[in-house]
């Protein structure tokens, strides 16, 4: 049965999936013993083995959480009811740029999660749901539609109907340059946000079957034998035409890892779930010694193209989301990359620094060259199979902050809550 006929059909395959049935397994080992296996368990998360050390360490889930809220406090636009773009540590102290409603959307989804944990961060929702959803002129895209639809399914879902009234999905693919040209990235933030608007149950939204359908296909054709994602099927140029469809950023892999597993859960259909496993287990297989989810992949050789920046915000935020949400879907265990991930921020990494900062209250934004020529070296010796041996002393720390960071970290992790003595952390009023 093809895809589309199995919609039609409506046979709901969850929980169970037959063809996944070996990657299942009913328990954990942890270090006192066998417990029932739940990857969206705090106890989890408790105790994670470093090999390296042959050693048990532990990351606080719940401060990180709360340092993330930090962080966006220190972004947030009282007046505007909106998150700044970014800010950055200059001499003179943080300087931030103007507000964004895109990454207000991404931050607002976070702390929507964390507000379902059933605790209180102070931000005034209300208000900046509104600012969001007033002005909409950050719509440039398929992939910032889906993104709107995502948001609004998840925090204003009494407005979806709005959503569908004012923008056309039938056409969107072809109406936006980013759906035209098949970026990976965007399709999956557009197969998202259907797949959130399915599952919030709204009478009055339109079938969006078809054109969910034709958004999976689209990124399944950017897919390599191997489970990696090019960026694009194609982008104007014939130069960019053959680097794009090789190579595919990380964003685009977790993105469409999260898509397509969403939209497995939101439609009750198996097969997308096999593309988000393949990928998510080729990833896996290529993370750094120091838990390191790299910057640029080649899927016709399944290898790391480019190493540098690594990115704060996909080590706690939408890697982690992720691959939890590929967990829900099917059982697969991904705990140890995830914790892996997690001790690059809290100083397992090349600098042997702490990206996290709690005189800032930030998670600074990541580590990277300190020239480009060091990136482009890197570059060339990975696509050579040589390896560059990359020195600490040519990276540095990026000392910024992003709301989208910390957006994603409490996507994945809110629902563990705040630390008890920290859930009435700093305020902020709209």
């Amino acid at each position: 049965m093809t895809l589309l006929g199995a919609f039609r059909a409506s046979r709901p395959v969850f929980p169970e999936i037959k063809s996944f049935e070996s990657a299942l397994s009913p328990n954990v080992i942890s270090r006192n013993g066998v417990f029932p296996r739940s990857i969206l368990d705090i106890a989890s998360f408790g105790e994670h083995l470093d090999r390296r050390t042959n050693r048990f360490t532990r990351t606080d889930i719940p401060a990180l959480n709360s340092l993330a809220v930090d962080s966006l406090l220190c972004l947030f636009d009282e007046k505007e009811s909106l998150f700044c773009r970014r800010a950055r540590l200059t001499k003179n102290g943080f300087c931030r740029e103007k507000v964004s409603g895109k990454l207000s959307a991404i931050a607002m989804l976070g702390l929507r999660r964390l507000a379902e944990s059933g605790v209180t961060c102070r931000f005034d929702l209300s208000s900046i749901q509104d600012a969001i959803w007033k002005d909409r002129s950050w719509i440039k895209g398929i992939g910032d539609l889906g993104l709107l639809t995502w948001f609004t399914a998840a925090c204003i879902p009494e407005r979806l109907r709005a959503v569908f009234d004012d923008y056309d999905f039938s056409k969107a693919i072809t109406a936006y340059s980013d759906g035209r040209e098949a970026r990976t990235a965007s399709l999956a933030w557009f197969l998202a946000g259907i797949s959130h608007a399915h599952l919030a149950g709204r009478s009055n939204t339109p079938d969006l079957t078809d054109v969910a359908v034709e958004t999976y296909n689209l990124i399944q054709e950017n897919q390599g034998e191997e489970g990696i994602f090019g960026h694009a099927a194609a982008l104007p140029g014939f130069f960019n035409h053959g680097i794009c469809n090789r190579f595919g950023r990380f964003s685009d892999q977790v993105y469409a890892i999260y898509a397509l597993s969403t939209f497995a859960r939101a439609f009750q259909i198996e097969e997308p779930v096999e593309p988000a496993l393949e990928c998510a287990n080729s990833i896996c297989a290529l993370q750094g010694e120091m838990g390191q989810w790299w910057f640029l992949y080649d899927k016709r050789t399944c290898r790391v193209a480019s190493r540098y920046p690594v990115l704060s915000g996909q080590q706690d935020g939408i890697a982690p989301a992720s691959l939890l949400a590929l967990s829900e879907a099917t059982g697969q265990n991904f705990r140890d990359p995830i914790y892996k991930g997690l001790s690059w921020i809290t100083g397992t990494n090349e600098l042997g620094s702490d990206l996290r900062n709690l005189e800032e209250a930030v998670i600074w934004d990541s580590i990277g060259p300190k020239r480009c020529t060091t990136k482009w070296w890197d570059r060339a010796c990975n696509l050579l199979s040589i390896s560059s041996g990359t020195r600490a002393a040519n990276l540095n720390i990026v000392y910024e902050a992003r709301p989208d960071h910390f957006g994603w970290l409490l996507y994945a992790f809110g629902k563990f809550g705040l630390p008890k003595e920290a859930v009435s952390v700093r305020t902020a009023k709209a």
